[in-house]
């Protein structure tokens, strides 16, 4: 199954992925009600852990799919955006750590941190795609692979620290 066919099989019945991603937030919203002042401690900031989890990595994944379709692709119209597969999952994550953050902060989610550094790399990643591909620098170098791949791990761990001190 190539990830076309999987995507077009969740377009042709998308009941079970709708209730998914309306289930996230329904369930980060009950979670606030029934904690309460007490949504910092043990057993709730593991469930929120595990919502985060459930909405962020679909999230992250539709995200990086439709800016590779917009920015790498150039055929893609935003009339063609497929709703059940590339807007309800980002909706959903927002939806859902704005509810999570309205009653704990993200400090006291397990494996929060983990997320956020994953969305920062992949900015920066393509961020990186991006500028490359739009400068259309063609060179040829007679330098080893080694030192070349320094250079792009290099720029990464610049680019990771610059976002980082910019978010801050």
């Amino acid at each position: 199954m190539t990830l076309e066919d999987f995507m077009r099989s969740v377009s042709d019945d998308p009941v079970p992925a709708t209730f998914y991603f309306l289930a996230l937030p329904s369930l980060a919203l009950l979670t606030n009600w029934i904690a309460g002042k007490e949504a910092h401690q043990a057993p709730w900031k593991y469930f929120y852990s595990l919502l985060a989890y459930a909405a962020c990595i679909p999230g992250i994944f539709a995200v990086c799919l439709s800016v590779y379709l917009f920015l790498f692709q150039r055929g893609g119209s935003i009339f063609n955006l497929n709703l059940i597969t590339q807007v309800l999952p980002i909706l959903s994550m927002i939806l859902t750590l704005a509810v999570i953050r309205q009653r704990v902060s993200f400090a006291y989610v397990p494996g929060f941190s983990k997320l956020s550094n994953l969305m920062l790399g992949l900015s920066v990643i393509f961020f990186l795609m991006y500028l490359l591909d739009r400068t259309r620098i063609i060179a040829f170098v007679y330098m080893p692979v080694q030192y070349l791949l320094l250079i792009v791990i290099g720029s990464l761990i610049v680019l990771n620290y610059t976002f980082r001190q910019l978010l801050r």
